[in-house]
């Protein structure tokens, strides 16, 4: 059997032509995505550079019997989630939604304001997502925003996911204002417990249901049976099956993977967080094994000025020429097809930035230890997960993949002793979706798991650079970082 998969970015239409008998992938191509006009002229000219009559490609005279479709297409799919309380079901709305595939925009804690109605105006998001109070709990705040969110004049659907006792209420003030809504179960029904799942299969539904049609991607869901779904949740179901396996085949363990985009960049962590150090408090919510983070303000391209006004707050270093650093991120963001030249100052430039967007997003997903002092002696207490000793760390996308020296990029994922607090990993090895298949493995998966497990670990290469690159960074930092904070090198 034959499938072609296709991811439709921001940036570039992906596609790749699987074999299902030889158990490989025979070929890829991509082009500009043209969300503007029409992304079938984009998928079109992708599947002319695929299918090229050439000598010796194996793709010439490809016909599929599968089509599968992804999209982060037009910012992919926007969200704002509201909760009662940031550190609960603010958070809990934010993880679901994440892990959903949508780009959140902003979260809002306790009964909104005007100020942030109209923001929410401004925002104009495909969907909403309104949580808060557990089942039986607060349900003042809930009700209070349902009827700010029914006086803000756009077609967002919202997903009610909250406190149970207030679904009748609910359902009343979204009929009464003639406004979309779907009920679905609570995220944190009781204290401390996360339910994401369910708002994440209603978020999916309403992706496949209003957003397609909404981004011009009807004439491709026309080809094929199956759904279109969020490209980060395709790319979240690759990761979970590289690391847990199929039914038949043992998975990976433990890793955390990067992919930097040309509008945001999503880190993707399989693994439990648990603390890694001993004599360490837990605080906040439980964290969920599999979990996604997106920054929409962190990509390679129409995101490249947030990066840059980033690293001015810390430094450039000395090494980089800080008058064309900022002359190649106005050149980028102008002209988000450009690319360096390689061996060029332009490719250092390229890197620099890259390993700036991954060192932030990362230290954003991690979890942060602080040292307690107690009557028992020193203590730790940790927020978010603990990814120390998360064993690999896998990039995707355009800037590491068309890297000579990937390793250099994905080193902004390591433990930063200048911000010790942050979990990153210590000592992980580096591999690299060399062929950025990942989100074409998410598709593959829903209808031949051991297929797309079998393909992963092939294309799933480790960089030999990472280890000698590891070694220098662990050398390093090993014994100031074992005598300053504790950790177990």
């Amino acid at each position: 059997m034959k499938i072609l998969t296709v991811d439709i970015g921001s940036t570039f239409t992906k596609l790749t032509a699987v074999d299902g008998d030889a158990r490989c992938v025979i070929g890829t191509a991509q082009s500009f995505t043209t969300i503007e006009t029409d992304v079938m002229d984009g998928f079109g000219k992708a599947w002319a550079a695929l299918t090229e009559k050439r000598e010796g490609n194996p793709c010439a005279d490809f016909r599929y019997d599968e089509l599968l479709v992804c999209s982060s297409a037009a910012g992919g799919l926007k969200m704002v989630a509201l909760g009662l309380v940031p550190d609960l079901t603010v958070k809990a709305a934010r993880t679901a939604a994440s892990n959903a595939g949508a780009k959140v925009m902003k979260t809002y804690a306790y009964e909104i304001s005007g100020g942030e109605q109209e923001e929410i105006y401004q925002i104009n998001p495909d969907l909403v997502l309104l949580c808060g109070g557990t089942d039986g709990g607060n349900k003042e705040v809930i009700l209070a925003n349902a009827h700010r969110l029914c006086a803000i004049d756009r077609p967002f659907t919202t997903i009610i996911a909250g406190n149970k006792s207030a679904s009748d209420e609910l359902k009343a003030i979204f009929e009464q204002a003639g406004k979309s809504y779907v009920l679905t179960e609570n995220v944190m029904p009781e204290f401390n417990k996360l339910n994401i799942e369910p708002a994440r299969d209603a978020i999916r539904n309403l992706f496949i249901s209003r957003i397609v049609d909404a981004k011009g991607l009807n004439k491709i869901q026309s080809m094929t049976p199956h759904k279109i779904i969020p490209t980060p949740l395709a790319v979240l179901q690759a990761c979970e099956l590289y690391s847990k396996g199929t039914a038949n085949k043992a998975g990976h363990g433990d890793m955390l993977a990067v992919d930097i985009g040309g509008a945001t960049t999503d880190v993707y962590s399989m693994a439990s967080g648990e603390p890694s150090v001993d004599s360490t408090l837990v605080k906040g919510l439980p964290e969920p094994w599999s979990k996604r983070t997106v920054e929409g303000d962190l990509g390679m391209r129409y995101s490249l000025p947030h990066v840059y006004e980033q690293i001015e707050e810390t430094g450039i270093p000395k090494e980089i020429d800080a008058e064309k650093l900022k002359n190649w991120v106005a050149l980028c963001s102008k002209h988000p097809d450009t690319l360096p030249t390689p061996d060029s100052e332009e490719e250092r430039l390229e890197e620099f930035l890259g390993r700036s967007a991954v060192a932030i997003a990362v230290e954003r997903h991690c979890g942060r230890m602080a040292e307690v002092y107690t009557p028992m002696g020193l203590m730790h207490t940790l927020e978010g997960k603990d990814l120390l000793e998360v064993p690999a760390v896998i990039g995707i996308g355009g800037v590491v993949r068309n890297s000579r020296r990937p390793v250099e990029i994905l080193k902004g994922a390591l433990y930063d002793l200048r911000r010790s607090e942050c979990t990153k990993p210590l000592h992980p090895k580096f591999y690299l979706d060399e062929r950025y298949i990942y989100a074409s493995m998410g598709l593959l998966s829903m209808i031949d798991p051991d297929l797309a497990f079998d393909i992963m670990t092939k294309e799933t290469k480790e960089l030999e650079a990472a280890a000698s690159g590891h070694q220098q960074y662990h050398s390093s930092v090993s014994d100031e970082a074992a005598a300053a904070e504790g950790f177990c090198m």
